[in-house]
């Protein structure tokens, strides 16, 4: 799944000479926690969040009135406060690559370009609503979690047996198991209760690490 599928289009932006004051009510209007500044002309030049304006905002036990508070940020630009050193993706980055990019860099968006233009935007809302429905989180069924053995074929040998007891799997997700003997699989299957579910699986993985029904 790539970046283009997933993100936001034609974000809301900001110029660097809007005001804390506006920026900070278009958000939360908006409902958003971040804005792409761009120029006048359309050139992306920094990146500026919801923290971002807190900390430049004056503190609620400061001795300024409301007036001179709101005064203040009106006279304060984003460009003062913005991230300038915007780290960016293209449309064809995987999604786990921006996902990457976000938890290694401590972010909580990406916008997202065409060569010189602003396209997108991609924030950590999308990638946990993508992980909720890669695991099958929408849909109901049972939820089983297994350690299964690290060998040619024991995947399709799973998936062949939750068919052939008329199973149908919403959701097959596998990930790193305890050593190189093994693997781990969550797995969401429709149409099967747990016994069913066990009857076919018990014989063909080491562990069954968990399972349950989920509405």
């Amino acid at each position: 799944m790539l970046v283009g599928r997933r993100m936001t289009p034609n974000p809301i932006t900001v110029t660097p000479e809007t005001s804390l004051a506006e920026a900070s009510n278009r958000m939360k209007s908006d409902k958003v926690r971040r804005f792409p500044v761009v120029t006048t002309q359309g050139r992306l030049v920094g990146i500026v969040s919801k923290d971002d304006l807190l900390h430049a905002s004056p503190s609620g036990i400061s001795s300024l009135s409301i007036w001179e508070m709101t005064y203040l940020l009106s006279k304060v630009k984003v460009q003062d406060v913005m991230t300038r050193k915007v780290i960016t993706v293209a449309e064809d980055t995987p999604l786990e690559e921006a996902a990457r990019i976000m938890l290694e860099n401590k972010i909580g968006g990406l916008p997202v370009m065409r060569g010189e233009a602003l396209v997108g935007i991609i924030t950590e809302s999308d990638i946990f609503r993508v992980f909720t429905e890669v695991l099958g989180g929408t849909q109901p069924g049972v939820r089983l979690t297994v350690l299964a053995p690290n060998v040619k074929g024991s995947l399709a040998k799973i998936s062949n047996a939750i068919f052939e007891q008329g199973g149908w799997v919403a959701a097959f997700n596998i990930f790193e198991g305890e050593d190189t003997s093994n693997w781990g699989a969550h797995i969401k299957v429709r149409e099967m209760n747990q016994e069913q579910l066990l009857a076919a699986i018990k014989p063909l993985v080491l562990e069954i690490l968990d399972i349950r029904e989920i509405s």
